[in-house]
């Protein structure tokens, strides 16, 4: 991506004076305007200047903005515990199961605002905030998250390195992934294998069903990334090693203690699909946009505007969406605050406006509209692959026979 110094103007004088002479070798034109790109991100750099000139990148106010945000996490906490402790019918205990999942879902955006550094602004603090949150409360690793999330944000929605949108068997969203991509975050090939073939013709269908049990991918992708050889065996490592222990305790101690197996298996549900919500938001934000790769010649903003969305909605219900109903000036500007991300993105508009861009929001219907849409397409060209592939085997085998 253009970025200030790297002359990537001469770059490609350079190659092209190389190669000129070479009668196998070409450059391949450029996907983009240079000087376009390069005015872009001339233009967000002031952009930033004039958001932290306006305080924008500092927490708001008391408690960092989160003063109605830890009422909710009190209130769903005292409903979980009070109804698992008070009640010993299915309708008590499975409110006690809602409230829990609800808390844990509104948790996981307090563990995405950590992990950014915006909470306090302080990488130490806000690492051991996130890490309490994730791990002791939600058996859940913040440095997994921040190691796939780091990615996410510098290579969003590229088919070989975003993870965030890597989900073969389950879902593919660009028939790039037909081709069984290496992934260079988890290291291994994303095969379109048999299974891949029975589910991806019907992912627009299973969609939610799929996420509203994503929670235990979370889990799978925490152990194994702490088990690895990526994470240093440090005090952090230990802190969330321990924190997921205890929350194994404590969450297991309430299934083990409920009088049968089908209210175990009721309140693991539960608990684990009301916090779903969270997941639905995330990858409504860029399962429907762009996937194509420009190359690196794209500045860093115009590859966010390209392959992100917003989700309309009043301030007064944002807190639901965790403010990644504003995911589009996040994603410009990955530390700055959740509760002044709708008074910047005011500017961003503006700066698209400026630039031609467009700034894609939806209503959350509608962008969910959108994205079954596009699985559905995925869905349809992998079906009419099949269906020449097996005209295909028919002809010659018929041939054959003859």
């Amino acid at each position: 991506m253009v970025s200030r110094g790297i002359g990537l103007e001469k770059v490609m004088s350079f190659l092209g004076k190389l190669f000129s002479n070479n009668q196998y070798l070409s450059i391949p034109p450029l996907a983009v305007d240079l000087e376009k790109e390069e005015q872009r991100s001339e233009d967000y750099r002031q952009l930033k200047k004039r958001l932290v000139e306006a305080g924008l990148f500092k927490p708001p106010g008391p408690l960092a903005g989160y003063g109605t945000d830890i009422i909710r996490y009190t209130l769903f906490a005292f409903g979980a515990f009070y109804l698992y402790f008070n009640t010993t019918g299915w309708l008590g205990q499975m409110g006690s199961a809602t409230c829990l999942g609800l808390l844990f879902h509104q948790l996981a955006f307090l563990v995405h605002d950590a992990g950014h550094t915006e909470v306090t602004g302080i990488w130490w603090w806000d690492r051991v905030i996130g890490m309490t949150v994730a791990s002791w409360i939600g058996g859940l690793s913040c440095g997994w998250w921040c190691d796939n999330h780091d990615i996410h944000h510098l290579v969003t929605n590229h088919p070989e390195h975003d993870p965030d949108i890597q989900h073969i068997p389950f879902f593919a969203i660009s028939k790039e992934f037909f081709n069984s991509l290496w992934s260079t975050y988890y290291k291994r090939t994303m095969l379109l294998d048999a299974f891949a073939k029975i589910m991806i013709p019907f992912q627009h269908n299973l969609y939610y069903i799929v996420l509203s049990l994503a929670r235990f991918n979370l889990y799978a992708n925490s152990y194994m990334f702490l088990l690895g050889p990526k994470p240093k065996r440090d005090a952090f490592w230990v802190y969330e090693i321990t924190g997921i222990v205890f929350y194994w305790a404590y969450y297991g101690s309430m299934l083990r203690h409920l009088p049968s197996w089908q209210m175990r298996l009721g309140y693991l549900l539960i608990s684990h699909i009301m916090a779903s919500p969270v997941h639905v938001q995330i990858v409504l934000s860029h399962f429907a946009c762009s996937t194509e790769d420009l190359g690196p010649a794209e500045s860093f903003p115009s590859r966010q505007l390209r392959t992100t969305m917003d989700v309309i909605c009043d301030q007064n219900i944002e807190w639901i969406h965790g403010g990644l109903n504003l995911q589009v000036t996040h994603h410009l500007f990955p530390r700055l605050p959740r509760h002044n991300l709708r008074a910047a993105s005011m500017l961003v508009k503006e700066y698209c406006k400026e630039h031609d861009i467009v700034y894609r929001e939806h209503f959350f219907i509608e962008g969910n509209q959108h994205v079954l849409s596009t699985l559905r397409d995925v869905a349809n060209q992998l079906n009419l692959l099949k269906k020449v592939a097996d005209k295909e085997i028919d002809e010659r085998m018929g041939r054959r026979r003859n």
